[in-house]
């Protein structure tokens, strides 16, 4: 689900991007405190006859590359965007199938839970799942993300048309003063 504020930073970002950095823009994922810009980069020339290993080698070092080459470029996009959208901006590129994030927002979330809840995230963080309850409760989104992603997309998708129909809400007329 695309939404027109989303449509709206990806344009941006197409039109702002530096001519050849990426060769396809990816994805533009925007959520209230993040604005996450993946872009596909070429795959390093290698023989056919080459081990998994070194593959996954040459893959890390063009990412790794491509980082360091393209940082002043993409810290000048960034610092634009972030004054225009209010939102931080993360990178991140796919390269060979494999997709690789820098500098990602962590943000806390406040919560209240409950001792059986608690006790959930203590049982994943002592059987080493996660290192504390926050990568515990982080472990936890994920499964579900990935265990229910049709219903959220099916929720993504009427909250999108629930905003386009506020959008074309009726106008209320200006109320004419009476003399």
């Amino acid at each position: 689900m695309i939404t027109t504020k989303q449509e709206a930073v990806r344009g941006w970002f197409t039109g702002r991007l530096p001519e050849g950095l990426f060769t396809a823009l990816v994805d533009v994922t925007v959520d209230r405190e993040e604005i996450t810009v993946i872009g596909r980069i070429p795959e390093p020339e290698l023989a056919d006859d080459v081990s998994a290993d070194e593959r996954d080698a040459a893959l890390d070092g063009r990412i790794a590359e491509f980082r360091e080459r393209t940082r002043d470029d993409r810290i000048a996009v960034a610092r634009e965007a972030e004054r225009r959208f209010g939102r931080k901006v993360s990178w991140g590129v796919e390269c060979g199938g494999t997709r690789a994030l820098y500098t990602t927002v962590s943000v806390p979330v406040m919560t209240r839970l409950r001792q059986p809840e608690r006790q959930v995230l203590d049982t994943l963080v002592a059987a080493g799942v996660a290192r504390s309850r926050s990568d515990a409760l982080a472990w936890c989104v994920r499964l579900v993300q990935g265990n229910t992603d049709t219903w959220l997309t099916n929720l993504r998708d009427s909250l999108e048309n629930v905003e386009r129909v506020r959008a074309q809400g009726p106008d209320t007329p200006t109320p004419t003063p009476t003399p």
